[in-house]
């Protein structure tokens, strides 16, 4: 059994993942996923929380491609065709979400865990989303930034993970088809979007 939490950028999940795991006894599995991946994949922890949800840019994939069809190419950039960090980190999370998905009561946020567990039947996928506005003033004042410079850390942060799924998974971030529950926490609140998750959990005897 196990809940996955994909999530807007500043829509709560972390509050709403603390919410759940407090009223069904269960594991949240979010900060601690970067150390355990760091620890997997050589990268610190650093290097995860930058790397995870972000795909190779296209003049990677250009290179890597391109030095595969000419062999030529591996003269002038021999580095070109080694797998870019973002893709190799995508794996090690892929395999240790896959391993977290054959265990029991865990509450997962984000790392694209909706679309790897996918198949998975003893699971409740779930999507937090709440309006840009909101989501822009809560980034301003908990960054204790400016108004423009967290527009374009929300901005970042959302086009990265759509591009993450779309890339890496033939998925799409936004499709509410992909989940079992989309919640705005906005409108609900953190608390009320965390007793309907914890609501349809009791529904089907977790």
């Amino acid at each position: 059994m196990i809940i996955t939490i994909s999530r807007q950028y500043r829509a709560g999940a972390s509050a709403v993942a603390a919410r759940i795991a407090e009223s069904l006894q269960w594991t949240v599995v979010d900060d601690a996923f970067t150390d355990a991946i760091a620890e997997r994949s050589g990268f610190s922890p650093e290097d995860v929380r930058s790397l995870e949800e972000s795909v190779p840019s296209f003049m990677e994939r250009f290179a890597q491609s391109s030095a595969l069809s000419f062999p030529e190419f591996l003269v002038s950039t021999p580095a070109a065709i080694e797998e870019p960090e973002a893709v190799k980190l995508a794996h090690v999370s892929k395999e240790f979400i896959e391993e977290l998905g054959r265990r029991d009561r865990i509450v997962m946020v984000g790392r694209a865990a909706a679309a790897v567990l996918a198949s998975e039947r003893d699971a409740i996928h779930v999507r937090l989303v709440a309006s840009y506005e909101y989501r822009l003033q809560i980034a301003t004042a908990e960054l204790g930034v400016s108004e423009a410079e967290a527009r374009a850390t929300v901005d970042e942060h959302d086009t990265n993970r759509e591009r993450y799924h779309k890339e890496m998974f033939g998925r799409d971030w936004n499709d509410a088809e992909n989940y079992h529950m989309v919640l705005n926490t906005e409108l609900l609140g953190t608390d009320g979007a965390a007793d309907l998750i914890v609501g349809r959990a009791g529904a089907l005897g977790w």
